[in-house]
């Protein structure tokens, strides 16, 4: 009887030794956003230092989609607004991962509905799906020859004011659906915050994630890590901008009016009263 329950307790055991060893989100590979005017949206993003890795176009030589280099596992993705119809600003996000097949069977398994994994442009795998208010959500696996793994060490400028995607902040209608699709989904860690939601990552503990609850018309920011707000407002200031700083973050906006936060660690000063 002993050596039963010992056997199954050893099997149990494996068993969820194996689902946390199981491939993971590894962190965030990019988040992607449609502008009015594409040349002026590179221009600002090179005012943060940043750097175009490369981009694509189409048959009439149009461009139709730009990356835009945070570091080497990291972009942004630009796309060029082709019809009124199409509603400017963030568009998705894209999360790496390990073991693309492995992830692919874990989402369907948490009742996900992912599109079938494929080949993309640039040479990386990729599934998608939507989340509850029906934005994209992405995944993707860096593969050997692709075109973000051939810019490897390449297009890294010296005065970027980050170089680390730290997340977003993302406003939703529905705080209890987001729940559930970010930790019983994606099997995201969730605590509550003041606004709303903040996530992790399981396999990237530094990523940070907010979901608030707002209105439709709220618009979200995406997060970057600096050292210090104090650095960064001089810095985006002497690049011809015009950041606000609250507290640890500092604020700026593109040509939309997209938020770019950038994010230093708490300070005793940071924290508010209790």
């Amino acid at each position: 009887m002993r050596s039963r329950f010992a056997a199954s307790l050893a099997l149990a055991i494996l068993s969820v030794s194996a689902f946390a060893q199981s491939p993971v989100i590894n962190g965030i590979a990019h988040v992607a956003y449609r502008v009015s005017d594409l040349d002026k949206e590179v221009a600002f993003l090179q005012k943060l230092g940043y750097q175009e890795s490369f981009g694509f176009t189409d048959a009439a030589g149009k461009t139709t989609e730009v990356f835009i280099k945070i570091n080497d596992r990291q972009f942004f993705e630009v796309y060029p607004q082709t019809d009124p119809a199409q509603k400017l600003g963030w568009m998705h996000v894209c999360y790496e991962s390990g073991d693309i097949d492995a992830l692919y069977s874990m989402l369907v398994a948490h009742g996900l509905k992912p599109t079938p994994v494929r080949k993309a442009g640039a040479g990386n795998m990729l599934t998608t799906m939507n989340d509850p208010e029906g934005r994209t959500t992405e995944f993707t696996q860096y593969m050997p020859g692709s075109r973000h793994t051939l810019d490897k060490g390449l297009h890294l400028g010296d005065h970027r004011i980050s170089d680390e995607l730290l997340g977003f902040s993302l406003p939703v209608p529905d705080l209890d659906a987001a729940r559930k699709f970010y930790t019983a989904g994606l099997g995201f860690d969730a605590r509550d915050g003041k606004n709303g939601l903040r996530l992790t990552i399981p396999g990237a503990p530094d990523a940070r994630i907010q979901i608030r609850s707002a209105a439709a018309a709220a618009t979200p920011a995406t997060l970057f890590s600096v050292p210090d707000a104090a650095k960064a407002l001089q810095q985006l200031q002497a690049a011809g901008l015009e950041p606000k700083q609250d507290r640890n973050r500092v604020l700026v906006s593109d040509p939309d009016g997209n938020v770019l936060a950038f994010v230093a660690p708490r300070t005793d000063e940071d924290t508010p009263a209790q």
